[in-house]
């Protein structure tokens, strides 16, 4: 057995075709063929007309043989000057030849870098081949061409036997493997017939240097990369030799870049202290955490290249100012609320701390709907026209005193027209919420709300003064398209009687789940469950704002929004003293940006305060398409409902639009 070392080839070609190709391989793509040229009448993929020969340059038309692989195909043509100029005639035949030879070398190290160690190029200028002693011959060759035709240019490639990865090592500056508690196998282990290209082997170098970086070594570095080519077995062997670097904790954090804010506002954001152990997470969880800033932009979180006295690491927070105001319009149509128009102003740093004030107004009209109760509402004595909005201002001051403590204050006007009932009514609320770290808040504040709520069951004038505080937990990595983590939120509202009319006491709980299958999260498991209660007064004496309702396109899809639930007189839905709801979805990505999810729905509410599992809990199934963008997937659900019933306005299936992941 022959077996001999040989530098594994990484040129500045080589190395962008390869990570290109090992992008698109990863994604299970075929990439796509260079830009062409528009074509009107639909020659779509054809190349562009090569400039037409002359007397003072030398056109020519290049073609690409021997390899069928459309990735190794593209990367030859992006190495290639010949190709990539091919539009931009030389003068003369010398300059033909130059282009030529510098792409025996390019070329040969694109086909290493896809495994084929042994791969030739052959270059052939009408038919001759250039190779040593034949430059000349070459030169005349093409300038026999020159005012008569194209230059005939062949660039025939031939693979060879492609090389797979067999070994991979790591070692220690002075030779010694790393131990297992370090760095596990699975870093290390090559499967079968994986093709040693040069992406695959600098992918697996970057995993290696991440799992170090990753145990609170900012400097791991590979400071030798040694392959050994075996022609015999057309196979390769690579040792790593990696330099750990010192163990580092986080230094001091420094803030630059928004002259019109407060530092204190940004720093409150920052919840690693300097000692707290390094690693890439911690230092994502900074930037994720500035960037909640609503008046912040781009946030670039740069490491320091020393470690300071104390043996941390320094951080440099460097961030970007957004637009201050801001005004948004949008329009909507359903076919069961029929349409609206909703519009914001907003100023994202209002005094110069990150303070944020902002005014919504929503107006939408329930009669252009598909609203099967008019009638039933009409008999009801439920005086409307269907017309309803709300306009709310609300203000928040985030780190008070530049504490983690942000304090949030709304008002709101609203009437509220839902296919069972009326709501008209106002309130004020003031609360202190306290950050404890990125993923954990509490709060706590007053309430106060007036209005005047009609139903099936008669109306119900309230009053309410109470202290509502919540807890809220989020550690996923997304907020419209998580693929891990956990959020939860639970609540508890206390208007007690005396001072509120009438006095309740209102409970909620909400949480979700997601785990990725694989590596890649191509395959997401999801899951959510929802509770709610009000106790303290009859159903019928609990303002319909106050009371549950389920299903819909955010609760039990497939049935009509908000009618799940104890139905009262006239057949209408008249909300519940409590709530259970639950989901489950398997979210598949096809390819990059189509993915299936299947779904299933559970849930009602129940006219006692807790839930009573004797009464009879709708279900659904269905199927979800998604489309997925830059800022999250845009979301088809077809749900079919499993329960019908009667009275119930449930159709054999329904259709959900809308941006982001059902929950």
């Amino acid at each position: 057995m022959t077996l001999f070392r040989r530098p594994l080839s990484l040129s500045k070609e080589a190395a962008r075709g390869l990570v290109i190709a090992w992008a698109a391989s990863a994604a299970g793509m075929a990439l796509p063929e260079p830009a062409r040229a528009f074509d009107l009448f639909g020659l779509f993929g054809s190349d562009p007309e090569p400039p037409a020969p002359s007397p003072t340059a030398l056109p020519y038309a290049a073609k690409i043989t021997g390899t069928d692989d459309s990735d190794i195909l593209t990367a030859v043509q992006d190495a290639s000057a010949l190709y990539r100029l091919r539009q931009e005639a030389p003068p003369d035949g010398e300059g033909l030849i130059r282009r030529a030879e510098l792409d025996r070398a390019k070329l040969a190290d694109v086909l290493s870098g896809y495994g084929y160690y042994q791969g030739r190029v052959e270059i052939r200028i009408d038919g001759v081949d250039l190779s040593p002693g034949r430059t000349e011959a070459a030169v005349r060759a093409a300038e026999a061409w020159r005012n008569r035709g194209l230059v005939p240019v062949k660039v025939a490639v031939d693979l060879g036997p492609l090389y797979t990865l067999r070994r991979i090592s790591v070692r220690d500056p002075s030779g010694r493997p790393f131990p297992e508690a370090v760095l596990p196998p699975r870093l290390t282990r090559v499967d079968d017939d994986v093709p040693a290209r040069s992406a695959t082997v600098l992918a697996r170098e970057a995993a290696i240097v991440d799992r170090f970086r990753g145990q609170g070594h900012p400097f791991a570095k590979v400071v030798n990369r040694d392959p050994v080519v075996d022609d015999a077995a057309h196979a390769m062997d690579v040792t790593f030799t990696l330099d750990p670097g010192p163990k580092a904790g986080i230094g001091a954090v420094s803030v630059s870049g928004a002259p019109g804010m407060d530092p204190a506002t940004i720093r409150s954001f920052i919840y690693a202290e300097p000692g707290d152990p390094y690693s890439p997470q911690a230092v994502a969880a900074i930037r994720r955490s500035v960037a909640r800033v609503e008046g912040i932009g781009a946030v670039r979180v740069r490491e320091g290249t020393t470690l300071d006295a104390d043996g941390n690491l320094p951080l440099f927070v460097e961030v970007s100012e957004r637009e201050k105001n801001l005004i948004g319009v949008s329009a909507r149509y359903s076919t069961v609320d029929g349409p609206g128009v909703r519009a914001y102003y907003a100023n994202r740093n209002l005094f110069g701390g990150g303070e944020t004030f902002r005014i919504d107004a929503d107006l939408y009209y329930l009669g252009l709907g598909s609203d099967p109760y008019a009638t039933q509402r009409k008999l009801a004595g439920i005086g409307t026209n269907g017309l309803g909005g709300r306009l709310s201002a609300t203000y928040v001051q985030p780190a008070l005193w530049g504490t983690r403590n942000d304090f949030l204050a709304n008002a709101f006007v609203a009437r509220e027209v839902q296919q069972s009932y009326l709501v008209d009514g106002g309130g004020v609320s003031g609360a202190i919420r306290h950050r404890f770290s990125d993923t954990f808040s509490a709060q706590i504040g007053l309430d106060a709300q007036a209005g005047r709520s009609q139903d099936a069951l008669g109306t119900v004038n309230y009053r309410l003064i109470g202290v509502p505080a919540s807890v809220t937990y989020d550690s996923t990595d997304s907020l419209l398209d998580p693929t891990q983590g956990f959020r939860a939120i639970a609540s508890l509202a206390a208007y007690p009687g005396g001072i509120s009319d009438p006095g309740i006491l209102v409970a909620k709980a909400q949480g979700s789940g997601y785990y990725s299958v694989d590596d890649e999260s191509r395959i997401i498991l999801a899951g959510r469950i929802g509770f709610g209660s009000v106790s303290g007064e009859k159903l019928g004496e609990i303002p319909d704002n106050f009371r549950f309702f389920a299903g819909g396109g955010g609760s039990v899809r497939g049935y009509p929004y908000r009618t799940l639930g104890p139905i009262g007189p006239y057949n209408l839905p008249i909300g519940g003293r409590s709530l259970l709801e639950t989901s489950l979805e398997a979210r598949i990505k096809v390819t990059d940006t189509i993915g299936v999810v299947p779904f299933f729905d559970a849930g009602t509410a129940f006219a006692s305060s807790l839930p009573d599992f004797n009464e009879t809990i709708r279900k659904s199934v269905g199927i979800g398409l998604r489309y997925y963008t830059g800022i999250g997937p845009i979301r088809a659900d077809l749900a079919f409902p499993l329960d019908a019933y009667k009275g119930g306005h449930v159709r054999p299936a329904v259709l959900y639009l809308s941006l982001g992941q059902a929950f």
